[in-house]
């Protein structure tokens, strides 16, 4: 990855076409129905239209990251490190949530070992990213270095000019890591300027007293670390995640190939934020697909400027509330191609408003 060149990715990031928006609106307006009656399945299928220059989606596919964490030494998760490794045999032999889910959503799922802390030698199937075994404690110093957070955007883009390559209209992110909310607090409570208190939560379900701790451990490595909120590098860097930098790199590299991208919960959004702040136009390219219960999350949300499509009460991670939205968009795009006009179905409009 000694290669690669991030500013030439972003080079090729532009914003979608406001008058492409405004064209397919207007043909949705013309469509036998109440203006805007269809409320954000509209929304849905003009942006997708106008990113793609398509009115159907060919296939989706979810990349489910999965990376471990030095922090979890500080008592911040309620399930064990190993667990990381376990639930990526599980992806891979298709019976996690996001496997149940992506194939109600008629979407492939691809794993993708970014840094979890073990070694799978004879696993068929996993794509092999690993930029080292875990993070490092970001209490005691930055997680990674710039060069390795450089290395999980450059194998993200990777991944993304793959799926484009392959066919693949709509990608989705998903994550695996046990310990990672705390990271996606620390980088939402840096890019978003909060203290730890108001974006950290209970990740897989900690009491009262790990929240307290855990909120305690966000600080101290901000503190320590100090990551520049204006260089998301730096801050992918100090206090970030192996699949975290992966699924921001994800989202770079749709936003320069020009694919739309369902972003996750909280962990998921940690990604795209960094991305959003590497470039403004990339949050054109995000459809985020549910409000995490994680209080940090509608943060994040609010600084890229999106609205989620679901709320559901979801805090699994892995891709699964992704796998959800797309049917949505799927919907959404459906709507739009078979449903006639007012003059083609012979049905009067009503009046101007």
């Amino acid at each position: 990855m000694a290669d690669f060149d991030l500013q030439a990715v972003l080079d090729r990031i532009h914003p979608v076409s406001k008058e492409k928006l405004a064209a397919i609106q207007a043909r949705i307006d013309r469509q036998a129905k109440p203006a805007g009656s269809l409320g954000r399945l509209e929304e849905f299928a003009r942006r997708y239209v106008a990113i793609t220059d398509r009115e159907e989606i060919r296939a989706k596919r979810v990349y489910t990251f999965a990376g471990d964490h030095g922090v979890v030494e500080e008592g911040v998760s309620a399930f064990p490190p190993e667990v990381t490794p376990q639930m990526v045999f599980n992806f891979v032999e298709g019976g996690a949530s996001i496997n149940a889910l992506a194939r109600h959503a008629g979407a492939e799922v691809r794993v993708v070992d970014m840094g979890v802390a073990v070694d799978f030698t004879k696993l068929p199937g996993l794509i092999r990213r690993k930029i080292d075994y875990g993070t490092a404690n970001f209490t005691k110093g930055p997680a990674m270095s710039r060069a390795q957070a450089l290395e999980c955007l450059a194998v993200g883009v990777e991944l993304a000019e793959q799926a484009k390559a392959d066919g693949v209209d709509l990608v989705g992110t998903g994550d695996m890591g046990i310990g990672n909310t705390t990271p996606a607090a620390a980088i939402a409570a840096s890019l978003c300027r909060l203290p730890a208190e108001q974006v950290t939560h209970r990740g897989t379900g900690i009491d009262d007293e790990a929240l307290a701790r855990k909120i305690g451990v966000v600080a101290r490595g901000l503190e320590l670390n100090q990551p520049d909120p204006t260089d998301p590098l730096d801050v992918l860097a100090k206090v970030g995640g192996f699949e975290i930098g992966g699924i921001a790199g994800l989202v770079l590299g749709c936003a320069a190939e020009g694919l739309p991208v369902v972003i996750d919960g909280f962990i998921s959004t940690a990604g795209a934020l960094l991305a959003s702040e590497l470039h403004p136009q990339v949050r054109d390219y995000i459809f985020a697909a549910h409000q995490s219960v994680e209080i940090g999350h509608r943060h994040m949300l609010a600084r890229i400027g999106q609205q989620p499509i679901l709320d559901l009460g979801l805090r699994l991670g892995e891709g699964t509330g992704g796998a959800l939205a797309m049917t949505l968009i799927e919907g959404a795009l459906r709507v739009y191609r078979e449903v006639l006009t007012f003059a083609a179905a012979g049905v009067s409009e009503g009046a101007p408003r």
